[in-house]
């Protein structure tokens, strides 16, 4: 890795042509503005190298016992472990995240890692009935080489679950972290590829063009976690290249309040949904649904909650001032069109990319915060007349990761688990669930099983096997006389000899 200073003062992460020599990536520190380090992107023969590496590895390693992938697994996940402080430190320094938040994402990577060390082993095929005197079965079989494109706001756990399921199952990987992380990207390669055999696990850094070309470097499977715009773009070449794709992309969460909760606790779901990490979760709440019985309660406490955590100064900056830009943008669109930002709203004076726990009440399906990703710490309130109308107005979208519903009725949330199309539905709690879950994303949102053991099942092919017996048949004494017919085909040179 390469680094050095400079004064650049584009948007980060700033990707540079730098003439005849290579790409380079400059990251500032999104609490004070500073330059931390410039990054030099994998240059386009090194990141097929990556993939030729890989793929000269790929049949060596999907013949090692899974027993032994997974000793591997865990090895990777105890080196983990012993460099979470740098990755930590790096974590925070590059995105922001404040480090205790850092080194919970980096212990559910090691979760994660051991969990796949055991998963894998016992990931088994199914026994077919038919013939009694014949067996059938299922095997699964490693795709080859999996490419792995992973996102900036959980960078070590997403890249963990990945990772870890693709090589647990056979596979090599080439891992492109995402380009606002690279320092940390590239780190966590040297820290985990030492557990495995030379080609196994190869790390590259760079941007959309590094990305691209991956993609388009015959890869088998490729796994993306980032924005739908990415994503499509990736499904767009898989068409041509047959790679199997496996995405978790954009969402545009609702959060549907009912009438029979208590409004303060309702509240104070709703801002740990919007609020936590800023907003910058796959699966905070984007946009809220509350009935207009118990509205006013609910949006007065909604607000307090937002000013307390804008006092107490436990909002985090956002990656950087692109994203705050783009943040900013829809909530003065929403206010344009009639919102009010009773909390919040504004872009804060001074350094860095902070942007404060915004309330925006009166928001209406024409607005882009009610429609769109915002990804930041904006909670966009509509109120509805009934359950059912907040129902029909949640299930809208081209979205479709998750939602959460708050509810003290068992019909209501009955109703919601049928109608929402979310790969995920959560019911009187937004963050949680038990380990495990392995969703679906629906529409703009993804494609294929994200985490869990039917992770293994996405980086796997199935093959059916069917053994039956030959016939009966009297094998000859290697002692015996050849038949008749095969003395009479001797080569008649043969005699002369």
């Amino acid at each position: 890795m390469h680094t050095t200073a400079t004064t650049t003062t584009a948007a980060l992460p700033a990707t540079t042509d730098s003439g005849d020599g290579p790409a380079t990536i400059t990251i500032r520190d999104p609490r004070t503005g500073d330059t931390l380090w410039t990054v030099v992107e994998t240059e386009p023969a090194a990141v097929s190298h990556a993939v030729e590496a890989a793929r000269n590895a790929a049949a060596g390693w999907s013949l090692t016992a899974p027993a032994e992938r997974g000793t591997c697994l865990r090895a990777a996940a105890r080196a983990l472990a012993a460099a979470a402080p740098v990755l930590a430190r790096l974590n925070s320094s590059e995105t922001g995240r404040p480090v205790e938040e850092a080194l919970a994402g980096i212990a559910a990577g090691v979760s994660t890692l051991e969990q796949y060390a055991e998963l894998g082993p016992v990931h088994r095929g199914h026994s077919l009935r038919g013939n009694p005197f014949a067996s059938d079965y299922t095997v699964a079989e490693p795709r080859g080489v999996a490419v792995v494109l992973t996102p900036w706001n959980d960078p070590v756990a997403v890249a963990c679950g990945l990772i870890g399921a693709a090589l647990v199952t056979g596979n090599t990987v080439v891992h492109k972290p995402s380009e606002r992380c690279p320092r940390l990207g590239e780190f966590l390669g040297e820290v985990l590829a030492p557990s495995f055999p030379p080609g196994v696990l190869l790390s590259v850094s760079g941007g959309a063009g590094v990305g691209t070309l991956l993609t388009q470097a015959g890869a088998d499977v490729v796994a993306h976690v980032g924005s739908s715009v990415s994503g499509a773009r990736i499904a767009e070449t898989a068409v041509r290249s047959g790679a199997h794709v496996i995405r978790e992309n954009g969402g545009n969460d609702p959060l549907l309040v009912d009438r029979d909760v208590d409004p303060a606790w309702a509240a104070e779901q709703a801002a740990i949904g919007a609020f936590s990490n800023s907003g910058q979760i796959c699966t905070s709440v984007e946009r809220i649904y509350v009935h207009k019985a118990i509205a006013t309660e609910f949006c007065a406490a909604l607000e307090a909650e937002a000013a307390l955590r804008n006092a107490d100064g436990s909002v985090a900056p956002l990656v950087d001032t692109r994203l705050r830009e783009s943040v900013h943008a829809q909530v003065a669109q929403a206010v344009e069109l009639g919102a009010h930002a009773v909390e919040g709203g504004r872009v804060p004076d001074g350094p860095g990319a902070f942007y404060p726990a915004t309330v925006l009440l009166g928001c209406t399906d024409s607005m882009q915060v009610m429609t769109e990703e915002t990804f930041g710490p904006v909670a966009p309130v509509q109120v509805v007349e009934s359950f059912d109308d907040g129902l029909k107005r949640a299930a809208s979208g081209r979205y479709g990761l998750a939602a959460t519903v708050l509810t003290g009725t068992i019909a209501h949330a009955q109703q919601a688990i049928a109608a929402l199309p979310v790969g995920t539905v959560k019911i009187n709690e937004v963050f949680g669930g038990a380990p495990g879950g392995a969703a679906q994303p629906r529409g703009e949102s993804g494609h294929g099983f994200g985490y869990g053991p039917e992770l293994l099942d996405e980086f796997t092919r199935v093959k059916v096997v069917h053994v039956a017996a030959p016939p009966a048949y009297a094998m000859p004494s290697e002692n015996a006389a050849p038949p008749a017919h095969a003395q009479s085909q001797q080569d008649p040179g043969q005699e002369q000899q």
